[in-house]
């Protein structure tokens, strides 16, 4: 899996928005920059691809979790446990019933944080709230919110998706499949409502798996997938699949997060049943209130960077969860692990 806060988007206001995406279906995030994420997992872009875009049309971007997702509870906290990458679930699971309208909960609000998507460890003193692969098992006597890639595929599971639902892979005019060039993910077509019917069905089979493991929420990325696809997705396309991942989550018990994507009005947000935003960098593109307007202090932010983290806390750390993670969204132990809250 993965995330990846990379594209820029139009923001509401003056910036750019955020998506994710992941293994076989599951997640990634899109961050000021996707890169290093995706270069921890190997999967590097090309040379040329910048380090950190600037905000343009809309685009969003985030770490991912790798295939080799850790699945184990409770993994040491200088390194994450790893497994072999699961293979794509082939329909919704029957094992998990239906949860009675009602008992859904959105993660606390002004929570401390941790972004664990890269790899589960301990999470530090304090945290009361923790995202992780949906490869992973939850963390222990906390809230925890599961990543899940909808709307773009895993470089690695891109053959999977070949084989066995070509169809529902987004292809142009002339029948070439669309890619997402930077990631070398291609894009999933949920263009018309049998497809978006098929799609739910995939991905509600990972959501099963959140859902038995123990998980409270789901965070499906790249959302704004329709912003790259030259026009041949539209948001309101993207919004009656969220929709549909929306109702499925929820009729599983959990509650379903707005993924990046700042220029999402409040009224198709609600459309698409979002009950909480995770933003990536909105305090270095000035987006945070576009979520709050829409969700209040239901907000959780990463950022990457040191200004746009003190931007976040200054202008809204005292009713959001704000977290500043390393791009790499690294274990304990490495060079390059980062993690403050505020």
């Amino acid at each position: 899996m993965a995330s990846k806060r990379k594209r820029i988007t139009i923001g509401v206001g003056v910036t750019a928005a955020v998506v994710i995406t992941l293994g076989v279906g599951i997640g990634t995030a899109n961050a000021a920059t996707r890169r290093p994420w995706w270069d921890r997992w190997n999967h590097k872009p090309p040379a040329s691809a910048p380090a950190t875009p600037k905000p343009s049309a809309s685009v969003s971007a985030t770490p991912k979790p790798s295939a080799s997702a850790p699945a184990s509870t409770a993994p040491s906290a200088s390194a994450p446990v790893t497994t072999s990458a699961p293979a794509p679930a082939p329909s919704a699971s029957t094992s998990v019933p239906t949860v009675p309208a009602g008992t859904v909960s959105a993660p606390p609000a002004n929570a401390t944080f941790d972004y664990q998507i890269g790899g589960a460890y301990t999470p530090p003193s304090g945290v009361s709230v923790v995202s992780r692969d949906y490869t992973a098992s939850p963390a222990a006597g906390i809230y925890n919110i599961c990543y899940v890639n909808a709307f773009q595929t895993q470089p690695d599971a891109e053959s999977w998706w070949k084989t066995n639902h070509s169809d529902l892979l987004l292809k142009d005019k002339q029948g070439k499949l669309v890619e997402d060039e930077d990631w070398g993910e291609l894009f999933l077509d949920f263009s018309t409502d049998a497809k978006r019917a098929a799609l739910t069905t995939i991905v509600g089979g990972w959501i099963d798996k959140c859902a038995a493991k123990g998980f409270k929420a789901v965070e499906p990325d790249n959302l704004d997938t329709y912003t790259r696809s030259n026009g041949l997705l539209t948001e309101d396309q993207a919004v009656a699949y969220a929709a549909s991942l929306a109702s499925y989550a929820h009729g599983k018990g959990l509650a379903i997060g707005q993924k990046n994507t700042a220029e999402l009005s409040t009224a198709k947000a609600k459309k698409a049943g979002f009950d909480f935003a995770v933003a990536e960098e909105c305090g270095t593109w000035n987006e945070c209130g576009a979520y709050t307007a829409t969700y209040g202090s239901k907000v959780i932010v990463i950022e990457y960077d040191q200004g746009g983290f003190t931007k976040a806390c200054n202008s809204h750390g005292s009713t959001l969860s704000v977290v500043q993670r390393d791009r790499d969204v690294t274990a304990p132990g490495s060079k390059s692990y980062v993690w403050k809250a505020c």
